[in-house]
């Protein structure tokens, strides 16, 4: 399958990015998407989130794993970013793992999780 049927089949791939609150999970998906810009949010339905409205627990590791970060400069991903995870904080590993469940028995392929990283 070439690069152009994936993208028809797929639309958008969606990502989610792993790893310990603030240790720049948000930094490396902005040197890959080849920005300084921040992403537009989104909450799971859809509906466009004012960045003014988190941008103060995005600068401190705070995402909720649901919102969709998109960024202008490469529109073809869905990003989703774990808060990260502490020692001895369960409820955010069962967060992340419930999140990987319902987005891998999904029968919609453009809401699967494509790749974990």
């Amino acid at each position: 399958m070439d690069h152009e049927s994936l993208r028809e089949k797929f639309g958008r791939f969606r990502v989610l990015i792993i790893g310990r609150a603030n240790a720049g999970k948000t930094t490396i998906l902005k040197k890959v998407c080849d920005t300084t810009d921040n992403p537009e949010i989104f909450d799971g339905r859809g509906n466009k989130i004012d960045s003014a409205s988190v941008a103060g627990s995005i600068s401190r590791g705070e995402h909720n794993i649901q919102h969709e970060m998109v960024f202008s400069s490469n529109p073809g991903f869905i990003f989703h970013d774990s808060r990260g995870f502490e020692a001895g904080r369960e409820d955010e590993f069962e967060e992340v793992k419930s999140f990987v469940a319902e987005h891998a028995s999904t029968t919609k392929l453009k809401e699967r999780i494509h790749v974990i990283w």
